[in-house]
């Protein structure tokens, strides 16, 4: 095995670039003499607009454009962007509203586009935006999660988007009857905002025939499709591409009206221009993630095992839905709705509702961090309510090893899994032996101490497809792949997979990403699927070309049966001593006239979905006097299937956790009556800091993935999927003893504080 080849820990090579300032990010490298673009935004959260005036904005020093509704009515482009919809519970259409680009007689957020200014500076272009005449009636603001309210949307009159049920009601409405044991409970996944350390931007540049849109997304062929639907404009005249980003974490997967409004601005005027947001913009305007109240029930026999659940859940769409919206809360939701428990008899509903504020749709995880979340919760809930261990209810109702594969309720085929074993070495690696001895020692210092595990399942997911082409240059190799990196390590892990097939040195093998036109397609990065499907796509496209220059030097050597060592990255022969290195059979076939053999392509589509599951255990300590809570200890055990970099796989979790751990401590979007957004800045806004992560104890348990030829499963999302509710499950062990039978996120001082002051109220009953 070498030590740069698949499974060994290298450090990122992108690192290097990244460090020393390298880095091509959007906003650096946007054409010398761009256009500024700066867009208004409505400062009310629900108004009708009774007067649009921009006279004053187009004839100030600088401005060269204004756009309005009613201009890009007037150049016959569409005000309206896609989404997806999900299928309701009657099979009937949910609301489907247009979001527009701009807002077109009405507002319903805080933040909504309302006019686009293109300057030649970003101050002229803010100064020509003061003086846009914008007057709006404002209208009641309905922002509880709940139907009814103050309309949003005539197509939606109760507020409501869409019910989605999947499972058997009546049935499970039985086996709950019939049920030993029947415990319930609610909780709220709090909103979130995205904070990726790179804010959105964009720049477009239009030569007179051809449309380039540079952006920090996720993918180009999504936005791709979007400019070519939208402006009329043929595939051969749009170029997307995606340069380095700094993360996206789904919020950066979909479109954004910026898109649209930055290349029709560079096609009006012939110019360059560019669009980049500030953290407040971006606080106001990117996608939220979350936001929603589920009740869970669970039914168990008198041996405590499972015989029914039952899911009921409202989620919040925001003002309008969003690309991905109504899939995140209830189709993403179902894929790992059970987790990893035996239970068959189940029904699942998820109403969305609209309300006055920014969209929601994918956070890192995508449905799954909310079902598991909302699982987890109940089952530690339910094993205090019935006096059990937790770990102990988990074992008795997890899917036995030799059930798999095993179909789950909703229809997903987990391929391969080890419960057990993967619970009983967390159980090893958090010392839960010496919990009781940790909890002595807080209390001693005035402080509570908990204990919270998850138990998590998730399921890859995006395009099952995806395309690799590898070309041998002179000095190497470069690989063009249809993914997307936004910080994850592709370009280190995708070059160990060649050297493993290859035996290039990992300097010389180029990574090309992220530009329609040099990748024919491609699914971009989300859904922990990157480099299980990419990497099944480059293993068949370097099998194909050492297979064309394997017969290409039997002709050109006149022999037979030559055969590659990939150790060593040579041709050999039968009873021939001639050794011909890769970089020279390639020079070879140039030479003779057949570059074409110097290059290959192959698609792939994964035969099935792999399952990544996995341990999280959290100790969280509780300041008695102040409410503040920290997170002391950190243990999670991965299977991961086979790891193609142990290291980067870490480093992906690690990240997810301090997301996780985040969402749980500190960070909650707060509007006020009115919809104003009052955590708008990182000073407002609880981003999680060093101090708040503890060391992570990371370790595996692999049980490879038959679902793929690698053996693998991803682990991009990971992370979020465990923390949230460890770290709550913690909370709840800690204030359980004081009769505290009800605990949500944010784990705020403030609202710690509040249970603690119950917690002494009931004990003084």
């Amino acid at each position: 095995m070498s030590k740069f080849g698949t499974s060994q820990p290298i450090t990122r090579l992108e690192d290097r670039r990244f460090l020393t300032g390298q880095g091509r990010y959007v906003d650096d490298i946007a054409p010398e003499g761009s256009l500024v673009g700066y867009v208004l935004r409505s400062a009310e959260a629900h108004g009708t607009i009774t007067a649009l005036d921009v006279d004053a904005a187009r004839q100030a020093p600088g401005v060269h454009l204004v756009l309005t509704a009613t201009d890009l009515a007037r150049a016959g482009l569409t005000n309206a962007m896609r989404f997806s919809v999900v299928k309701t519970t009657d099979g009937s259409k949910p609301a489907t509203p247009a979001r527009p680009v701009l807002a077109e007689g009405r507002v319903r957020f805080v933040g909504d586009p309302v006019a686009f200014v293109v300057a030649d500076s970003l101050t002229q272009a803010k100064d020509a935006a003061e003086l846009i005449a914008l007057e709006i009636d404002s209208l009641p603001v309905k922002l509880d999660l709940a139907p009814g309210g103050a309309t949003i949307h005539p197509e939606a009159p109760d507020n409501l988007v869409y019910d989605f049920t999947m499972g058997e009601l009546d049935a499970t409405r039985a086996a709950l009857a019939g049920a030993a044991h029947v415990v319930t409970h609610t909780s709220h996944d709090n909103r979130i905002i995205v904070g990726s350390l790179e804010p959105r931007g964009c720049y477009a540049e239009w030569d007179g025939a051809r449309l380039h849109l540079a952006f920090n997304g996720q993918g180009v062929w999504g936005a791709k499709g979007d400019l070519i639907l939208w402006f009329g404009l043929s595939p051969e005249a749009v170029r997307v591409t995606n340069p380095d980003v700094g993360g996206g974490f789904g919020m950066k997967a979909m479109g954004y009206p910026e898109h649209f409004l930055v290349a029709h601005a560079a096609r009006s005027l012939g110019r360059p221009v560019r669009w980049m947001s500030d953290r407040t913009e971006a606080m106001l305007s990117d996608n939220a993630g979350r936001d929603l109240d589920v009740t869970t029930t669970l039914g168990f026999d008198a041996d405590l095992r499972l015989v029914a659940f039952q899911t009921d859940s409202l989620s919040n769409m925001g003002a309008y839905v969003s690309q991905f919206g109504q899939n995140i809360q209830s189709a993403l939701y179902s894929k790992v709705l059970t987790g990893t428990y035996d239970v068959q008899t189940y029904h699942f509903r998820n109403r969305g509702v609209f309300t006055n504020t920014t969209q929601v749709d994918a956070y890192r995880g995508a449905g799954r961090p909310e079902a598991i979340y909302a699982l987890e919760r109940a089952m530690d809930f339910a094993a205090r309510q019935l006096g059990v261990d937790p770990l102990e209810l988990r074992r008795r109702n997890f899917i036995a090893r030799d059930a798999f594969p095993y179909r789950s309720a909703t229809g997903e085929l987990y391929d391969v899994g080890d419960f057990h074993r993967v619970l009983a070495r967390a159980a090893h690696e958090a010392d839960l032996t010496g919990f009781d001895g940790r909890k002595a020692a807080s209390m001693a210092q005035g402080k509570l101490r908990g204990l919270g595990l998850c138990y998590y399942i998730e399921s890859i997911l995006g395009d099952p497809a995806e395309t690799a082409t590898i070309e041998i240059t002179q000095t190497g190799a470069r690989v063009y792949v249809g993914t997307q990196s936004n910080g994850q390590g592709h370009e280190t892990v995708y070059a160990q997979l060649l050297h493993d097939q290859t035996g290039l040195p990992l300097d010389a093998i180029e990574i090309v990403q992220g530009d329609s036109d040099q990748i024919g397609n491609g699914g971009g990065t989300g859904g922990s699927r990157s480099v299980t499907v990419q990497g099944m796509a480059m293993r068949a496209t370097a099998e194909t070309l050492i297979a064309q220059l394997c017969a290409f030097l039997d002709r050109d050597m006149d022999q037979t049966d030559t055969m590659f060592d990939a150790a060593e990255g040579v041709f050999r022969a039968p009873g021939s001593n001639v050794v011909v290195t890769l970089l020279e059979a390639a020079a070879r076939a140039r030479a003779a006239g057949q570059s074409a053999l110097t290059k290959a392509t192959e698609t792939r589509t994964l035969p099935g979905r792999s399952y990544p599951n996995g341990c999280h255990i959290a100790e969280i300590e509780i300041d008695r006097d102040t409410g503040a809570t920290r997170v002391a200890r950190y243990t999670v055990v991965d299977d991961f299937g086979n790891l193609m970099n142990p290291r980067l796989a870490e480093g992906q979790v690690h990240g997810g956790i301090a997301q996780g751990i985040g969402q749980a401590i500190s960070e909650h979007v707060v509007y006020d009556e009115t919809g104003q957004l009052l955590t708008a800045s990182f000073m407002d806004y609880g981003m999680p800091r060093a101090d708040d992560v503890p060391f992570i104890a990371f370790h595996t348990e692999s049980v490879p993935s038959t679902a793929n030829p690698l053996g693998m499963k991803g682990c991009g999302e990971a992370g979020t999927v465990g923390a949230l509710a460890a770290v709550a499950n913690a909370v709840q062990d800690a204030l359980w003893p004081l009769g505290i039978r009800q605990v949500d996120m944010p784990f705020t001082p403030a609202r710690v504080w509040s249970y603690l002051q119950q917690g002494e109220a009931i004990a003084a009953q």
